[in-house]
């Protein structure tokens, strides 16, 4: 059973995206992936999006986004069908980050995060200073500044990353959707990359979903985390009271101890040791350690 969300979800402010009742299932698939699914996001929030391989994730960001259609239901952005906004429309207030993007040709770092500035330029298509200003103060925002000229085949994988959340941030969006956006990257910019996040949701009132794997540290920076489970919202709350042991055990299968952060208050997981459901014990050979 989902469990009801709130319709002051953040502080008494208006949901800015809301699934309605979403079914979806992908092309050939035996099953569908979500049926009935609910949830809404308010204007300001920063949530993660949590789950194990296959919960729906990046489905579910495609589905927010308005890039995959459901079968049944609807997802709402600003109070409208997200799917009734025109591409370019749609893109002046949404940035989707993917977790991995693949451009044919060898254009510059510039280049490429004024892509991001598309949904903004008049009938010719041509940057004006303003949309370079955006470019470069996007780059700056992501440590790449004097880098602009490089070509994206001698930049790493995680300077690409970088790269494409630039690009997210040049079409100062109103809401932001991340895929695992810090998966390529060293702890220095997997850290760099969430406070500037987190920096932007307080001062601009950015929304943010983020999509991750790493529980901790969207329990440090978000402050909200839905987590999936078979199609369904399995759990929907703050870290605080999402993060537990038992929704652990259920979820990902795993034994672990959950900490607190004592720099932050974030919950901290520590994992013991994974479950096999085919054992008696619940336990895989080897027991806890």
């Amino acid at each position: 059973m989902e469990r009801p969300i709130p319709t002051d979800a953040a502080g008494g402010c208006p949901a800015i995206l809301a699934a309605r009742s979403v079914s979806f299932r992908h092309p050939g698939a035996a099953f569908s992936l979500f049926q009935d699914l609910s949830l809404r996001i308010a204007g300001g929030e920063s949530v993660g999006i949590l789950g194990p391989n296959g919960s729906g994730k990046t489905t579910l960001v495609r589905l927010l986004g308005g890039i995959l259609a459901p079968d049944a239901g609807e997802v709402i952005f600003d109070g409208r069908p997200v799917r009734s906004f025109r591409a370019r429309e749609r893109a002046r207030d949404i940035a989707i980050v993917p977790q991995e993007s693949r451009l044919l040709f060898n254009f510059s770092l510039l280049e490429v995060v004024l892509m991001g500035r598309a949904p903004h330029l008049g009938p010719w298509g041509l940057e004006r200073p303003e949309d370079f200003a955006a470019a470069r103060a996007a780059l700056r925002e992501m440590d790449l500044a004097g880098c602009e000229e490089r070509g994206l085949q001698a930049l790493s994988s995680g300077e690409r990353q970088r790269a494409l959340i630039a690009r997210a941030l040049a079409q100062e969006p109103r809401v932001m959707m991340l895929d695992e956006p810090t998966a390529f990257l060293d702890l220095k910019h997997r850290l760099q990359i969430h406070e500037i996040l987190r920096r932007l949701n307080g001062e601009r009132s950015l929304t943010v979903i983020a999509v991750s794997h790493d529980l901790n540290m969207a329990a440090r920076y978000a402050s909200r985390l839905i987590v999936l489970h078979h199609g369904r919202v399995a759990a929907d709350g703050s870290p605080q009271e999402v993060l537990t042991p038992d929704l652990i055990r259920e979820v990902y299968e795993t034994e672990a101890a959950v900490e607190r952060d004592p720099a932050t208050g974030a919950p901290f997981v520590i994992p013991r040791t994974p479950l096999d459901r085919r054992s008696p014990s619940g336990y895989r050979a080897g027991g806890r350690f």
